[in-house]
């Protein structure tokens, strides 16, 4: 790698699913050529130069740059530098972009996409009758493959490109296969981990996690990976490590953790823990177990504060969340501003408090690690994702900063951080392909999936027996 100038203003200081393959739910057909007619000329290759654009690379061994080259090779990042000498390489001008890691995901119930926004005003309380009662029962795997599609197609359009689907839908394994075909065919890099679902003779959870490694998921060197959604549940955890899954559990109360100090460790990501006493976060923090926040949701729905002081005064590097979308955007400028904002007023008001200082408070540099490295360490993918490091997958995104939203940018990282939202996302690289072009998805057919997801929305809705859901008015 050629050794570049650095600027301080930018800191401040395939056999994965051969039986699914063929899933044609609805009739309509799973695989699509790119459609070049609405996002131009694609580039195309195995070589792709990232020419002179500002780069934000998460990793403190590569730095920052105010304008740098990137080139992938294949599906990998291979150098970061100045003029990079790439011959016959495709080359993409990135002086008006910033070029970062995609931002990674850590937890969301991804079978809800139909069911975006239909609780705007709902709580916890509500959410686990409506969703979880009403519609878990009644959802097709039809319903849930869309579901998964359209939530992972929004994920890679704000910028997304890895995400672990907290899949609780496993009311049968048709339901199960489903969600995975959701997932594979959008593109999208993600940690599926299988949960229960809906009681009833077809529900396999969670013994049927051994079909799912041997069918899907035998080799971890695919986009896809396997996680279990678990209880706390010692048996469960012990049968996720038998098949060399990562566990993923939701921990809302008080003192849950206490009987688990000699079965935590750092394959395990605790979810909220907005309740949890100080003797169970000095065990997360002693064991290596992760965190992860969903600060709207936290606060909208009633789960308790989101615990962003409690995870950073005993060490702890959390990372982020969307969780459901049936209240929440499905992108990551929310999650950061609601986080950052949040951090930020705890601090001010210990000072004001107790007459401290403010030595305490989170930076933007601090809340991007949050949202990119820190997520795919939580995830189990920190190897293949997470930064701009030479070797990784290329996993990245480009973010206009010649938009009026921006522009001028004085700080990168506070752009990215404060100013920007899901518009300034131009291009989006998963593995080396382009998923997203000059603002567009690619390689979807658009009617075909507006078609099925609203075709989704409505059966659930007549078999949940909900009526006038539009203009804020109160379902059940």
């Amino acid at each position: 790698m050629n050794s570049p100038s650095r600027r301080t203003f930018l800191s401040g200081a395939a056999g994965l699913f051969a039986g699914a393959a063929a899933y044609n739910l609805m009739g309509y057909p799973s695989e699509n050529p790119i459609d070049k007619s609405s996002t131009e000329y694609v580039p195309e290759g195995n070589r792709i130069l990232l020419k002179g654009g500002c780069v934000l690379s998460l990793d403190p061994a590569v730095g920052d740059f105010e304008s740098a080259d990137v080139l992938i090779e294949g599906s990998k990042i291979t150098a970061i530098g100045k003029n990079i000498e790439a011959g016959s390489a495709a080359v993409i001008e990135a002086s008006n972009m910033i070029i970062m890691p995609g931002f990674v995901d850590t937890h969301r119930h991804m079978w809800q996409g139909a069911m975006r926004n239909i609780l705007p005003n709902g709580t916890l309380g509500d959410y686990m009758n409506n969703i979880l009662g009403e519609v878990r029962a009644v959802i097709r795997p039809e319903d849930v493959y869309i579901g998964d599609l359209v939530s992972a197609l929004g994920a890679i359009n704000a910028g997304i490109t890895t995400v672990l689907d907290w899949s609780h839908i496993g009311n049968s394994p048709a339901h199960t296969d489903a969600a995975i075909g959701g997932l594979k065919e959008s593109g999208i890099r993600g940690v599926f981990a299988f949960g229960g679902g809906a009681s009833g003779p077809e529900n396999k959870f969670p013994e049927d996690i051994r079909r799912l490694r041997k069918e899907y998921f035998a080799s971890n060197d695919r986009l896809l990976t396997l996680a279990l959604a678990a209880g706390i549940n010692k048996e469960q955890w012990e049968l996720a490590r038998e098949v060399g899954a990562r566990i993923t559990v939701h921990v809302n109360g008080t003192g849950q953790l206490l009987p688990f100090a000699d079965a935590l460790g750092p394959d395990v990501t605790c979810i909220h823990c907005t309740r949890l006493l100080k003797e169970e976060w000095q065990l997360l923090a002693d064991t290596g177990a992760g965190v992860s926040i969903a600060s709207p949701v936290e606060m909208i729905m009633g789960h308790g504060i989101p615990p962003i002081q409690h995870a950073l005064d005993h060490g702890i590097m959390p990372s982020m969340s969307v969780d459901v979308e049936t209240n929440i955007a499905a992108e990551f400028f929310t999650q950061m501003r609601s986080l950052f904002t949040l951090q930020r007023m705890i601090v001010h008001q210990r000072k004001r408090e107790n007459d401290g200082d403010s030595s305490g408070l989170m930076t933007v540099q601090d809340i991007l690690k949050f949202a990119s490295i820190q997520g795919a360490r939580d995830n189990g993918l920190e190897e293949k994702t997470g930064s701009l490091t030479p070797g990784k997958e290329a996993d990245l995104i480009l973010l206009r900063k010649d938009m009026i939203n921006v522009m001028p940018v004085n700080n990168a990282y506070g752009a990215v951080v404060l100013m920007m939202d899901t518009s300034n996302v131009d291009t989006v690289f998963i593995s080396g392909k382009i998923k997203k072009w000059k603002g567009e998805l690619t390689g979807i057919d658009f009617n075909r999936i507006n078609r099925a997801v609203h075709e989704s929305r409505d059966y659930i809705v007549s078999k949940t027996g909900w009526n006038e859901i539009l203009f804020g008015k109160t379902i059940g």
